[in-house]
């Protein structure tokens, strides 16, 4: 469970152009969720600038940024990713992907000048974006007699907690949503209702 109550990410795709040389970075940041959807960007990319020379990537995902990815693509090491991902760190951003892609232009930049060009293109991109402070949540699943549902019903209306799949019968089910910072004490005052069990779903 996540133990802030907000991340920074960005609300929409947008890009940035940077030009050295002869040589064209286009760096194209996306909002993502998970590796799988990052995969698929990056087939989408490739195909689409099928035409550039490098194309190079860095992401960062999880509430707690700390799952995170560079890639050089063929530039030198630490070139091109590690400047790409530093944009991100700067901004203090996660659940994002920003690839730049580079259509070569025929001189050499160095290693300084590759640092600088991809740096510079990220940057720009990430300049375009809104920037949207996330609200994290944590799901449970709440099991309980029909009996205690008053009790557990006032401790969702006392803190506002969203819930959703309500089933109440004999034995009553539904999924609560609680901000992630006060999760340890709903779940205190909901461990003193005889007979209740919760489940832990996801964070979002």
């Amino acid at each position: 469970m996540a133990e802030t109550d907000t991340y920074l990410t960005i609300k929409a795709f947008s890009q940035g152009v940077y030009k050295e040389k002869g040589s064209t970075f286009i760096a194209l940041a996306h909002p993502v969720r998970s590796a799988a959807e990052i995969k698929t960007i990056l087939e989408e990319t490739r195909k689409e600038h099928h035409g550039a020379r490098h194309h190079c990537y860095a992401y960062m995902l999880g509430q707690k940024r700390d799952t995170w990815r560079t890639n050089d693509d063929g530039e030198p090491s630490g070139t091109a990713g590690k400047p790409i991902l530093g944009q991100i760190n700067s901004n203090g951003l996660t659940n994002v992907l920003v690839v730049v892609v580079r259509y070569f232009g025929g001189r050499l930049l160095g290693t300084g000048g590759l640092i600088h060009a991809y740096r510079s293109a990220a940057a720009e991109a990430l300049k375009n974006c809104e920037i949207a402070e996330m609200k994290v949540h944590d799901y449970f699943n709440l099991e309980f007699g029909y009996p205690v549902m008053k009790d557990v019903m006032k401790i969702v209306k006392d803190h506002d907690l969203l819930t959703t799949n309500q089933n109440f019968e004999e034995i009553c089910r539904i999924t609560v949503r609680i901000a992630s910072s006060t999760t340890e004490r709903i779940l205190g005052l909901l461990s003193r209702i005889e007979g209740l069990r919760t489940t832990f779903l996801y964070t979002d």
